[in-house]
């Protein structure tokens, strides 16, 4: 495997999808950018010289020109820090649109895949692709596979099973209007309201826990970093590797009632992007909530389109 991976942002988030990515095996090389020079070649360094830890790849500092030519896949990890104390993610959104815009603007014509972690990821997902004039099957957000993650996290404590097998999804917006699928999740072969024992009375609580599990970290250390680290690297070796998995990714949605605005739908993505969307199956409450979620812009889909360094709290 020869694939080239860049990361713009080496803060908290941009480090620790650099050292998962690593440990993943999935690049052969490693570009790092941030406004702040020095930080990029400190975690450049930092990081090749733990190459006898992790399967053969070389890191190095390079800039976005050099990422557009050479790079698979670019990650924008760039943008607001963490804001301890609960804000909501989209105050983070002035400050921070105006750098993912610039960074549109500048990898314009890019022919890769571009992964956005930073928050509001949602609406810098949109953002990015309107202001690079990409197609939306070529910008993808994080969305809530973490989100996801984080509810088989904590399902897997309340039925005493391993997450791996917990199949459930969280849906629509990175943030306090997420949606929990709890009519479609299942425990291995087997509903999970049929589940013996599993009490649906819970489901609220654990929703809430998977909502606020973002803000309890930032108010303890002042940003999450490690699990989003490890989801983008899961992100970036399946594409990298060409497989084609179902993943709840944040993209600008092509069709159907949230046409051209971006959220997380479960979506078959590969190593030529996410390009099929998978309409789950919804209970009318979960249609509702999901219809409530989005508060991102719309943005031209491609009908319509013409031919620093911290996420903010996840």
């Amino acid at each position: 495997m020869q694939a080239s991976v860049g990361i713009v942002g080496m803060g908290w988030v941009g480090s620790s999808v650099a050292i998962s990515l690593l440990h993943a095996g999935a690049a052969r090389e490693l570009l790092v950018y941030d406004l702040r020079q020095a930080l990029a070649e400190g975690e450049a360094m930092d990081l090749a010289q733990g190459a006898s830890f992790y399967p053969p790849a070389t890191v190095r500092v390079a800039d976005i020109a050099e990422m557009k030519e050479r790079c698979d896949v670019i990650v924008i990890a760039a943008g607001r820090g963490a804001i301890p104390g609960g804000v909501d993610r989209l105050a983070a959104l002035q400050h921070t649109v105006g750098i993912v815009r610039d960074l549109g603007a500048q990898l314009a014509g890019y022919g890769g895949l571009v992964i956005i972690v930073t928050n509001p990821v949602d609406v810098l997902t949109a953002v990015f692709a309107d202001a690079a004039h990409m197609p939306p099957t070529r910008v993808i957000g994080t969305g809530t596979m973490l989100d996801t993650a984080r509810l088989r996290q904590v399902m897997s404590v309340e039925l005493g099973l391993e997450a791996q097998s917990i199949h459930a999804y969280v849906v629509g917006e990175h943030g306090d209007s997420e949606v929990v699928l709890w009519s479609t999740a299942r425990v291995g072969a087997t509903a999970l309201r049929t589940w013996p024992g599993w009490d649906g009375s819970r489901e609220a609580i654990l929703a809430e826990q998977v909502r606020r599990a973002g803000y309890e970290i930032v108010n303890r250390k002042g940003a999450t970093n490690h699990a989003i680290g490890l989801v983008t690297a899961r992100l970036l070796r399946g594409i990298l590797r060409g497989e084609r998995q179902v993943l709840a990714i944040s993209k600008v949605q092509e069709e159907g009632p949230y046409r051209g605005i971006a959220l997380s739908l479960p979506t078959v993505v590969g190593g030529d992007g996410a390009t099929l969307v998978v309409t789950p199956e919804l209970s009318p409450e979960e249609g509702a909530a999901l219809d409530r979620s989005p508060h991102g812009p719309r943005t031209p889909t491609p009908s319509a389109t013409p031919p620093t360094t911290d996420r903010a709290p996840p």
